[in-house]
């Protein structure tokens, strides 16, 4: 017994070094030239791979695990193998290990090479790759670190663009690995409405396009007769983020709806926490030019005005309107000014006290139908000091969020 025991250790100790980190283990690229393949300096890796190894992100079987999937930088072409310098059934007849191919091949369309020589031809075919749709917007971004500036654009397309089916298939993997809750789309709903951002580039003389990021946003139906474009999912490679590109992007798919009559407003679909702040930059930067938004204006408070007027100029609705009011108000506020200070901070806490008022009427129904020790509980949950506390830390997070978009844009 006593050697089956430390044999029990001993094999258990050793199959744990079977197991690998799939974050570390999967290396993206996205390929230019043919020397970025072994260039360790190009690889990225991912944020999440849960959807596809599980809530733990590892992978048993194999030592010194490598998946690599490595894309042309424009048309997304794939190469995808697989290295590591041990199994464990090479050592352990009886253990299998996972089917970490079989959970990449789930989500990477067919047509993927698992070669370099295949992949080096496709990248010599990246010269004839255009963009999809139709061209909304061209910017540039000056690169400090290299004293240039670089040229991108902004097209709008949909899945009648020939070819533009097979390439969001390779295009959309990269959801799995940087958004938490990403899901894929039905792409045969033609409600669907794809934007996507391009790098122009030259090279050896000739233009060429890098795949920078991407927004699928879909057209719900508003009776009677418009529409409430829902912003679903946004992703900009982190090879491009910290560039001004997801703004760029918001402010070009806000523009394309503002033009259409036929739509109310633009929303967003369970908006992570940075989206949040990037369409706070992006809306305060459009009210600040509209006339009920003006300096006097603001300091009078929030108004119709500026709700209607943030409707029917930039399909913003209300909800998003007030909250760019306070940004902006914030930013005409003296801060010198013990008055304006206090009026600023009591209208934005009475807002964020609607919850609390909402609490505090269920407390009265309650009051008529619980036992007193049911009761008890529920007043206990609803303290006036502890909410009172709750009001402060919250006011203290918006207007932390607030400051930074001031911030931004006074660099705008």
């Amino acid at each position: 017994y006593f050697f089956q025991q430390v044999n029990y250790k001993f094999n258990h100790k050793k199959l744990a070094e079977y197991k690998c980190d799939t974050n570390e283990a999967i290396c993206l690229k996205l390929v230019r030239y043919p020397e970025d393949i072994d260039d360790e300096s190009t690889t990225f890796h991912p944020e999440y791979s849960h959807q596809l190894y599980g809530d733990d992100e590892v992978a048993f079987g194999y030592k010194g695990l490598q998946i690599q999937l490595y894309y042309t930088a424009g048309n997304l072409s794939t190469l995808f193998r697989m290295t590591y310098s041990a199994k464990v059934k090479d050592s352990f007849d009886f253990v299998e290990p996972d089917d970490v191919e079989g959970k990449i091949r789930e989500i990477i369309p067919p047509g993927f090479c698992c070669g370099t020589d295949d992949f080096v031809s496709l990248l010599e075919k990246e010269a004839n790759f255009r963009p999809f749709g139709s061209l909304l917007h061209t910017y540039t971004v000056h690169n400090v670190e290299e004293g240039d500036d670089f040229t991108f654009q902004i097209y709008k397309a949909d899945m009648s663009c020939a070819g533009f089916r097979e390439y969001h298939e390779r295009l959309q993997t990269f959801l799995m690995f940087f958004i938490e809750t990403a899901s894929f789309i039905d792409v045969d709903d033609d409600r669907w409405d794809y934007f996507i951002v391009f790098e122009k580039y030259n090279k050896d003389g000739e233009t060429l396009f890098a795949t920078v990021g991407y927004m699928t946003v879909y057209n719900y139906y508003v009776y009677p007769d418009k529409t409430r474009p829902r912003v679903s999912q946004m992703l900009i490679l982190p090879t491009y983020q910290g560039e001004g590109h997801g703004a760029q992007l918001l402010e070009a798919v806000h523009r394309f709806y503002c033009t259409s009559p036929k739509v109310q407003d633009i929303t967003a679909e369970d908006p992570s926490e940075n989206y949040v702040k990037l369409r706070d930059f992006v809306l305060a930067k459009f009210c600040q030019g509209l006339p009920a938004f003006s300096t006097d204006k603001l300091l009078q408070g929030f108004s119709e005005d500026m709700a209607t007027e943030a409707r029917e100029n930039l399909k913003i609705n209300k909800k998003h309107a007030r909250r760019v009011y306070e940004i902006l108000r914030l930013r005409a506020t003296d801060m010198s000014d013990d008055e304006q200070v206090r009026e600023y901070r009591l209208e934005v806490k009475r807002r964020l006290f609607g919850p609390y008022k909402k609490n505090q009427r269920e407390l009265t129904k309650m009051r008529k139908y619980l036992r007193p020790e049911e009761l008890a509980s529920h007043v206990s949950q609803m303290d006036t000091q502890v909410q009172h506390e709750e009001l402060e830390r919250s006011y203290q997070q918006v207007l932390g969020d607030y400051r930074r978009v001031i911030e931004r844009l006074a660099q705008a």
